[in-house]
């Protein structure tokens, strides 16, 4: 089939009454299908169960230290946890907190202490006149739900395949001392699947903000979110980098099990320089006792160490690559060469991000919508829910069963069709008028 923006207005009300059909026998289903947000599958959740065997009644509740997990004590992580966090996420045990089940928890915390308490003895920014974040797009809408929380203004950073526009960044950081921070999911991004290159992880750590109090929110949360045992992709360590460009104190890296175990109940880390790690217990020793040590040593009684760590994520993928396979498929065999849709081929992470024509985001969602399928809302990807071309899509693709998965896969590329045809018909109309 030829572009739709290549065909006659009489071809394409005839792909349009063919949609319009396809359409209504996808109603005529009644689907109830969920593609909104990244959360693991039931099968992914059995994959751990066996964490609830890790612990007994009559097991030994005791680190290697002596510490009894069941009681007060150990404000940043137990040893053995720290050890098997940082070489997850490969740094050194003495630069980790280990925290509860929520990564995003501790960006939240470290957002709000930087506005009520400032940032290694910087001014607070709740006295600041104006405090900005740069925030590359299309991203991951928690992180913008955040600085938007805080009355932070967000500035928009576009994304390539490489990373943020670099450029930009630096001149953004170097000249507005206003910039504190810049959020980044640096390997498998949240939505494109992106990994940032070896050029722009070094030229993040040797920017030279303004503000001195500027810190990099280094989202790393697929780590060891593969798709594939034969196309890894690699990520340069953000924390050796800035050490060796002489900027050890500029990168917050956050990680956890959340896509690992249990979302609901795994562990979480922050890795960082030791002057930050002195900033930050300041404030944990008054907020927290510390954190669920005793998960924590589930967690390592389950795994042992890193290697079996790596061993549960190709269970994992096992899963998930099927999935991703058959909606890139699906994709391929609907809405290739029709020129209204784009969408990427990650090889690791939870998400696909879909282009689709500008001005048609929005319409597509609420049609998916009607027609069954569940899908996270278009503007989410960008800060203040609003994506200035109205074209982009987060599909995720983990959670459903596979079938339900190529149901609802179709039934989004008719939506896709049926939407963008109206939208060349509707453009035709303006352009002639």
């Amino acid at each position: 089939m030829k572009a739709y923006t290549e065909m006659t207005r009489e071809e394409l009300q005839e792909e349009f009454a063919r949609m319009t059909a396809e359409y209504k026998r996808f109603q005529a289903m009644d689907l109830n299908l969920n593609m909104s947000r990244g959360k693991p599958c039931r099968e992914q959740l059995d994959l751990s169960m066996g964490l609830m065997d890790a612990l007994t009644s009559d097991a030994d509740m005791s680190c290697e230290d002596g510490t009894d997990c069941r009681n007060y004590g150990v404000l940043d992580g137990i040893s053995e946890v720290k050890e098997l966090m940082g070489d997850m996420m490969e740094n050194n045990p003495n630069n980790l907190i280990i925290y509860g089940n929520s990564s995003l928890n501790i960006m939240f915390d470290t957002v709000s202490r930087s506005m009520t308490h400032g940032v290694m003895g910087s001014t607070p920014w709740c006295k600041l006149d104006k405090v900005k974040f740069l925030c590359p797009v299309p991203g991951y809408d928690r992180h913008f739900a955040i600085t938007e929380y805080f009355g932070i203004e967000m500035i928009p950073v576009p994304m390539s395949p490489t990373g943020p526009d670099m450029d930009l960044v630096e001149k953004l950081v170097s000249e507005d001392e206003a910039v504190k921070g810049i959020w980044c999911v640096p390997k498998y991004s949240n939505p494109q699947g992106y990994t940032y290159s070896d050029e722009t992880v070094r030229r993040f750590a040797r920017l030279r903000p303004a503000a001195r109090d500027f810190r990099i929110y280094w989202d790393n949360a697929y780590t060891i979110h593969h798709l594939y045992e034969d196309r890894q992709e690699h990520l340069i360590e953000i924390l050796a980098e800035c050490k060796r460009a002489g900027n050890p104190d500029l990168v917050y890296k956050f990680a956890s099990t959340s896509k690992i175990t249990f979302p609901g109940s795994g562990i979480s880390a922050l890795a960082t320089s030791l002057n930050n790690l002195e900033d930050i217990r300041r404030q944990m020793s008054i907020q927290t006792i510390g954190y669920d040590k005793v998960n924590q040593l589930r967690h390592v009684r389950f795994f042992g160490d890193i290697s079996g760590m790596v061993e549960h994520m190709k269970k994992h993928a096992d899963i998930l690559r099927p999935k991703f396979e058959a909606v890139e498929e699906i994709f391929e065999k609907n809405l290739g060469g029709l020129g209204i849709a784009e969408w990427t081929k990650p090889v690791g992470g939870y998400f696909i991000s879909f282009e689709a024509l500008p001005g048609t985001a929005r319409r597509i969602v609420d049609k998916a919508k009607k027609g069954g399928v569940t899908l996270t809302k278009a503007g989410a990807t960008f800060p203040y829910g609003k994506d200035p071309q109205d074209s982009n899509i987060r599909i995720a693709p983990s959670y459903p069963p596979l079938e339900d998965l190529k149901t609802a896969a179709e039934l989004f590329t008719v939506c896709v069709r049926y939407i963008c045809i109206k939208k060349i018909l509707e453009n035709r109309e303006k352009e002639e008028a």
